[in-house]
């Protein structure tokens, strides 16, 4: 009799956190989630209820069914294998979750980023004479040369060695930027604003003028097939900045150094992602943009899709994926 009120007694004191521990391995179990921070502790007292049962020799319900989710938790914890390696597991879920997480911050680098850049391009169709606002003339005559529909530059092949040089160029000039405008946030976000917003000047200064003068025949089929990983890149790396500028503005119950290295733990995944865009914008403008021979229909359509890819990647990659139970 006396066992029987001491099991008693047992069970209705620990009952609540048996139930939890079986309602989040149901959890995990179904959606395949990842398990909360405090779940080996758990884990570990539903052993020691399991071994305080076995010894008193209470009856088999308790037993069995402390041994079940002592079994189950254990395979959680010690049986699981990670299911992709851990670039696979950013490129799917890590790099675009961290991007959601960050909506507002990215509204607003694409807000002084693009809202700079239309802002110039359609000025300069009104008063053409802007671009000399924004850009010397020497630029002026460069860019004019590179894009003028007339010029050998658009009627043969460029060779494969010249292919992989701006590949390389490409690379380092467009990861600068990037890199420059995340490292600028740290002047209390003001660096990053300053870049976000002369990078939109400079280049709607030169896609408006182009556009002015006729060259936009030549000018979008080529800029079409990169520009959605190297535009969207600038953003992020927009995104970074801002970040760690509001960490140094508002360190919140932190110190500033701590709110700095949590501000970087968040965006490092932004940061490797609109590292890999730059890398892939920087492959596309000198292997496939550079094909002034292709239909520009075929540039067109290629281009599209691919903002298509970045916008629903962004929005939509990693959703449903393992999350904390």
């Amino acid at each position: 009799m006396h066992q029987a009120e001491s099991q008693e007694r047992f069970v209705e004191r620990r009952a609540a956190q048996w139930s939890s521990f079986e309602d989040d391995l149901a959890r995990i179990e179904a959606h395949h989630a990842v398990a909360a921070p405090d779940f080996p502790e758990r884990y570990r007292r539903i052993c020691q209820h399991l071994a305080i049962a076995r010894h008193r020799a209470y009856g088999p319900e308790v037993v069995d069914r402390l041994n079940d989710l002592a079994v189950r938790g254990h395979q959680q914890l010690y049986g699981r294998q990670p299911t992709a390696p851990w670039f696979i597991e950013g490129v799917r879920r890590t790099f675009p979750a961290a991007v959601r997480a960050e909506w507002r911050l990215f509204l607003l680098s694409a807000l002084l980023f693009y809202g700079s850049f239309f802002a110039t391009a359609i000025a300069i169709q009104i008063e053409p004479a802007l671009v000399y606002s924004f850009l010397d003339p020497q630029m002026v005559a460069e860019m004019e040369a590179m894009y003028d529909p007339e010029s050998d530059r658009f009627l043969q092949e460029r060779a494969a060695d010249s292919d992989v040089f701006m590949f390389g160029f490409y690379v380092y000039n467009n990861t600068s930027i990037g890199f420059q405008t995340f490292a600028s946030g740290l002047l209390a976000g003001l660096g990053t604003v300053f870049i976000l917003l002369s990078n939109g000047l400079t280049i709607g200064a030169v896609f408006g003028h182009l556009i002015q003068i006729g060259y936009g025949d030549t000018l979008l089929p080529f800029v079409i097939g990169h520009g959605s990983f190297e535009l969207t890149a600038i953003v992020l790396a927009g995104v970074a900045g801002l970040r760690m500028g509001a960490a140094v503005i508002a360190p919140g119950r932190r110190s500033r150094g701590a709110a700095l290295t949590h501000a970087a733990q968040k965006v490092l995944p932004i940061v490797i992602g609109f590292g890999v865009f730059f890398l892939i914008a920087a492959f596309l403008e000198a292997f496939w943009s550079s094909r002034h021979t292709l239909p520009d229909m075929v540039r067109f359509s290629v281009g599209a899709v691919l903002w298509v890819v970045v916008g629903a990647y962004l929005l939509l990659a990693g959703r449903g994926a393992p999350r904390a139970a």
